[in-house]
């Protein structure tokens, strides 16, 4: 008979820092991804030196497309059979690959830097009241406490990078913004909703990547056709992989696998540093001043994010 021994105090040590990784990955997974997808502005700022915005929409997405291809048959991941998993994973790419780049584009055409930003602001709170909607469970006092103290910091951020309000603000650019927020926080739980089914979140992008690829291609080649061929030089270019390899193909990824490890409601929230990274990334590449105000503004959000993950 095997003799039962207890574990010693060095054991029960190591189980509890392995056990303290699980939990901490999806959180540092997730800043990462808060900071790639925090210098879009910088990257989408850098292209529209050359390209206009609607052929950076088309290649961001198309040369994704290009780049998941390849990876998908050397994985040999497959797309889901489960006709509820392809209905998600066709959700999940129409809306972030496709909806929410055009309707974007076009509501900030018609509105101002400012209200765009402060929509966008609403993000963690549209995917986590979606996530509410589909798993049936309110999120609680803390949760929208640390919405809100974040939210002030968002207005801070939004108020002093504003430097006044330049272009005029329509109501139909605005509802635009807002639609394409909602669409695409939809998209995030849709993808998130893959993983528990089986679906990696590498297959959630690859696939997504290339259904948007494929609905988005012939707008390209209409572009194309119209003598609209893009012309830019290597730093705009850079810009535009720089979208469609990091933004579209890793942040997503990652993303996705830190929702389902961590949880929609709770890595949610931290959707609120990718101002906070782009202010950063902003001032180192663009030369842009961060002022007290402006830190202010980040202390605000990370607050926030602190009080909703003690909730």
């Amino acid at each position: 008979m095997t003799e039962l021994r207890r574990p010693t105090r060095d054991t029960t040590r190591r189980r509890g820092r392995r056990a303290l990784l699980v939990p901490a990955a999806p959180v540092v997974v997730s800043v990462l991804c808060m900071v790639i997808w925090g210098a879009s502005p910088v990257a989408t700022r850098l292209a529209t030196e050359d390209l206009e915005p609607l052929m950076i929409v088309v290649l961001r997405t198309v040369l994704a497309g290009i780049v998941a291809v390849p990876l998908v048959a050397v994985s040999g991941l497959r797309p889901p059979t489960n006709g509820r998993s392809r209905g998600l994973l066709a959700l999940s790419a129409l809306v972030a690959f496709v909806i929410f780049p055009i309707v974007y584009t076009f509501g900030q055409e018609r509105t101002s830097a400012m209200h765009g930003v402060a929509i966008l602001a609403g993000l963690p709170i549209f995917t986590g009241l979606w996530a509410a909607l589909v798993t049936r469970r309110l999120p609680g006092p803390w949760w929208i406490g640390g919405c809100a103290i974040a939210l002030v910091g968002e207005a801070v951020i939004i108020a002093v990078r504003g430097g006044g309000d330049h272009g005029a603000a329509t109501l139909g650019g605005d509802l635009l913004v807002l639609a394409g927020a909602l669409a695409v926080s939809s998209g995030y739980v849709a993808g998130a909703m893959l993983v528990p089914r089986g679906v990696s979140s590498a297959t959630t992008t690859y696939w997504g990547v290339i259904l948007g690829t494929i609905v988005l291609l012939p707008l390209g080649i209409g572009l194309f056709a119209s003598g609209r061929a893009p012309h830019a030089d290597a730093a705009s270019w850079t810009a535009v992989l720089f979208l469609a390899v990091m933004v579209s193909i890793v942040g997503y990824v990652g993303w996705y696998w830190a929702l389902d490890r961590g949880g929609i409601m709770r890595m949610a929230p931290l959707m609120f540093l990718q101002p906070i990274s782009g202010l950063l990334l902003a001032a180192l590449i663009l030369g842009e001043r961060l002022t007290w105000a402006l830190a202010a503004g980040a202390a605000f959000v990370l607050g926030g994010v602190w009080v909703t993950r003690r909730g």
